[in-house]
């Protein structure tokens, strides 16, 4: 598990600093995002059958107010969990084996590169209103 995280820091080091031909893909981003909006919401704080990402890179898990959490998530909050990119490409492998018990059904998003242009996508466009 600390080898697969070295590699994600790597890959997200190396398109920081433009080390990848192909910088990450907002518009590919949003494409996967779709997986995730029947379930979360990018640009308001409302919580549907998960909680909203308004604010997610940085966030602490199971921290969003008013969203009912597993008992797992609750103790990978409590445990320190922050929602990192690094963290967030990892957890996205197969979000039940990285959160055992989590309530998220969601099977995972197999393919590094559409989880990195997620990711780049939710930086980019789940941001607390300045």
């Amino acid at each position: 598990m600390k080898l697969k995280l070295a590699i994600a820091v790597a890959a997200l080091a190396a398109f920081a600093t433009g080390a990848f031909a192909d910088e990450p893909d907002l518009k590919k981003g949003k494409k996967v995002y779709k997986k995730c909006k029947a379930c979360h919401v990018i640009d308001k704080e409302k919580n549907k059958v998960g909680p909203h990402l308004v604010g997610l890179i940085g966030r602490k898990a199971a921290s969003v107010e008013g969203y009912k959490y597993s008992k797992a998530m609750i103790a990978k909050g409590e445990e320190g969990l922050v929602w990192t990119e690094e963290v967030l490409l990892e957890y996205l492998v197969k979000p039940k084996e990285y959160v055992k018990g989590t309530k998220m059904a969601f099977g995972g998003i197999k393919k590094e590169k559409q989880r990195i242009n997620l990711v780049a996508y939710l930086k980019e466009n789940a941001k607390l209103a300045e």
